[in-house]
Formats: C-alpha cells, sequence, structure tokens
C-alpha cells in the first residue's frame, strides 16, 4: 500500500491525466469525489429514476429502475474496491455513472434507437453515457459537461468500435491499442453484471415471470435454496427470497474479491499502467462461479427477458420510440425550442443525432405521455424534459 492508503497499482489522482478543462482543486474532497458528487448532481441522474431496468416504470412501484440499479451497483463495486486497495471514490463514480445515457424502456428502447439511427452511426447507450458527461450535461459557465477526470470517463466507456475509438481521443485510445482500463473499471464493469443478474430475479419473480421451480434448476440459486429451507424451513417466500439473493450476492463478490487477489499475486502489477498492459483483466471469478453466474445469466435471457409478457411489452415501447423519431425527424418543430435549433441548423445526420439525444435523455413517463401529445396533434412543448 503507498501513503495514500491505496495499492500502488490503484488509480491515483497525483499521476492522473487529469480533466479536459483545468480546475482548481477541491479543499475538502479527492478529485474522484467531486466527480461522484458532480455525477449525483446531474439531470441525467436524476431521470434513471423513471427510466426502465426490466419492467417498465409504471408497471409496478417496488421493481428496480435504472436509478435503484445503479445505487446497487455502487454499492457492490465500493464493497470489492475497498477490498483490493483500489480507489473507492473512483469505483462508486464509475458505477453512478455507468447507465447515465440509457434510454427509456431499458435495452428494449436502445435496440429501437439503434434501429432508428443504423444510416446515422447508431446508437449505443455505453457511449451515450460519456457523451452525457463530455457533452450533454450543462451545469458549468466554463465548460460543456461534468468536466469528470480522466480514470472515471475511461471507466464509463466499458466498449466501443474501433471507428468511434477514433474519433474520442483519450478515452478511445485503449481499443485501438488492445490495452484495459485501471482495475476500478474492471471492478465497476463486473459489479454492474452482478447487480442485474441477482435482482432481475428478485424482479422476476416478484412479476410471476420465472419460478421457485424454475431457478431451483440453476445451481447459483438452487445450492443457497436448499440451504435456506433446511435452516429456515418455515419461512415465507418473501424473506425466503431475499434470504436466497443476499447469499448469492455475497457468494459472487466474495469470489470475486478472491480471485481477483490470485490474479493480481500471479500478474504483480506495480503501477496502473501494469494494469492496463497486462494482456487480460485481472478482475474475474474463478471457474466455477463465474459459470455458475453464466448460468444464470442465460436462464434469465431465456425465462425473464423473453417472456411473452415482456415481449408483448418491448414491441410496444420499442414503437413508441420508432414513432417518436420518425415525427421529430420529419418536424423538428416538435422539439423543445433549444433541441430545434440544433436540429434545424444540422444536415440528415447531425439532425438524427440530436433527436438520438433527445429521445435517450427521456423518462418512460415523457415518452409515453410525448408519443401521446404527438400522434394528438398537440403543438410542441415550449421547453426541455
Amino acid at each position: 500500500m503507498s501513503n495514500t492508503g491505496l495499492a500502488s497499482y490503484a488509480a491515483d489522482e497525483a499521476t492522473s491525466v487529469g480533466r479536459r478543462f483545468p480546475e482548481p482543486k477541491p479543499a475538502y474532497r479527492s478529485e474522484y469525489q467531486r466527480d461522484r458528487d458532480r455525477i449525483i448532481h446531474s439531470t441525467a441522474f436524476r431521470r434513471l429514476m423513471y427510466k426502465t431496468q426490466v419492467f417498465v416504470n409504471h408497471e409496478g412501484d417496488l421493481y428496480r429502475t435504472r436509478l435503484t440499479h445503479s445505487i446497487e451497483v455502487a454499492q457492490i463495486g465500493r464493497t470489492a474496491a475497498v477490498a483490493l486497495g483500489l480507489n473507492e471514490a473512483l469505483t462508486e463514480a464509475i458505477c453512478l455513472a455507468h447507465d447515465l445515457g440509457h434510454t427509456p424502456f431499458g435495452h428494449a428502447g436502445q435496440d429501437a434507437l439503434n434501429h432508428c439511427m443504423r444510416n446515422f452511426g447508431g446508437f449505443e447507450h455505453n457511449l451515450q453515457s460519456l457523451r452525457v458527461v463530455d457533452t450533454l450535461e450543462e451545469k458549468y459557465a466554463d465548460f460543456a459537461g461534468l468536466n469528470l477526470m480522466f480514470e472515471t470517463r475511461e471507466g464509463i466507456l466499458k466498449h466501443c468500435s474501433v471507428k468511434n475509438a477514433r474519433q474520442l481521443g483519450d478515452v478511445g485510445k485503449r481499443f485501438l491499442e488492445r490495452s484495459l482500463p485501471g482495475l476500478e473499471a474492471q471492478i465497476a464493469d463486473l459489479a454492474d453484471a452482478i447487480a442485474y443478474n441477482n435482482h432481475d430475479v428478485d424482479d422476476g419473480l416478484r412479476a410471476g415471470l420465472i419460478s421457485l421451480r424454475q431457478l431451483r434448476r440453476q445451481a447459483l440459486f438452487g445450492k443457497h435454496y436448499d440451504t435456506v429451507r433446511k435452516r429456515y424451513p418455515a419461512l415465507e417466500d418473501r424473506r425466503l427470497i431475499y434470504e436466497i439473493i443476499r447469499r448469492m450476492i455475497g457468494t459472487v463478490v466474495t469470489d470475486l474479491i478472491e480471485q481477483t487477489k490470485r490474479n493480481i499475486e500471479t500478474v504483480a502489477p506495480k503501477t496502473i499502467d501494469d494494469v492496463r498492459n497486462a494482456g487480460r483483466a485481472l478482475a474475474g471469478m474463478s471457474e466455477e462461479i463465474h459459470a455458475e453466474h453464466l448460468a444464470l445469466k442465460k436462464f434469465l435471457n431465456r425465462h425473464l427477458y423473453k417472456h411473452e409478457k415482456k415481449l408483448e411489452m418491448t414491441a410496444q415501447v420499442q414503437a413508441i420510440l420508432k414513432a417518436l423519431f420518425s415525427s421529430y425527424m420529419e418536424r423538428p418543430a416538435l422539439l423543445p425550442e433549444e433541441f430545434q435549433e440544433a436540429a434545424e441548423a444540422a444536415n440528415e445526420a447531425g439532425r438524427a443525432r440530436v433527436v438520438a439525444d433527445y429521445i435517450a435523455g427521456m423518462t418512460d413517463r415523457y415518452a409515453i405521455a410525448e408519443h401521446e401529445r404527438i400522434t394528438a396533434g398537440c403543438s410542441p412543448r415550449p421547453g426541455n424534459l
């Protein structure tokens, strides 16, 4: 450990590339704490409260939203970061920001918007999250976006095509050089996968789209089901489910920490650049737990995300977004004034990107209301979302 209390291979603001626009150092926070706080205070972060995780926001009050998902990801990420001597504030910032660019209606919305943008460079929520923090947030007099630290931006951009990487400068460079991000970003990525795998089990059971009988055949769920049932034979279903999922998360997170420690001992990185140039990700699970984690993910994809009732809702919400995109492209006057001006001043591809930015920023209920307004032939809204 260094004198900062961090491992030598952790991200350290003292050796960071820093921010795109220089700013005075914060008086009572670290630079990464400042990033976390800027993310929490962003408009895009607040909108996550009303954006779909799996179930559309109006389907029930107790289902996860993008906001509660992001908080759960951050909790897992922070736990792992502290255990591994990594930068906790940076890990938390990446976790909280990773879905800022997500569309309304979850992955169904992203797929619909990507289809609409197929002739204009496509749409990918991960890239959009970076666009939000670099450009679209309007909070500060001296710069567009949130002006986050390089390592935070690096962690937000989990994957990227070579074509897009060439246009992204510093954060795109690693995709061209085939290097890796720091361990904080690697942990945040896995925390995301652990969070949604486990909380989607909970939401799927609550919705009645998957059953305990089905889940008991999944190794990760089944072994904890048997343990909890044996110890608490009279436990009612809701507490039974919570107890199982709590243990599932504990098992996977503990395994992630311990396997990552073993990987670090094998490679012995001295600096964050050693981590980036290790040739493989150092954060990871053991083969056994990773196999169980992937099996559960495949089960959810087959039985929850592609459930007949879920696909019916998917078709409905995708039709809404496609109709919105078409309407705004044909009639930019339907957009709020600031988006309208940008759309009318751009070529077709530029207009499409403005429209995509506007739609991606919508909450579920706002998108539904906009669709109803436009199809009813109402006049444009005077302001932003």
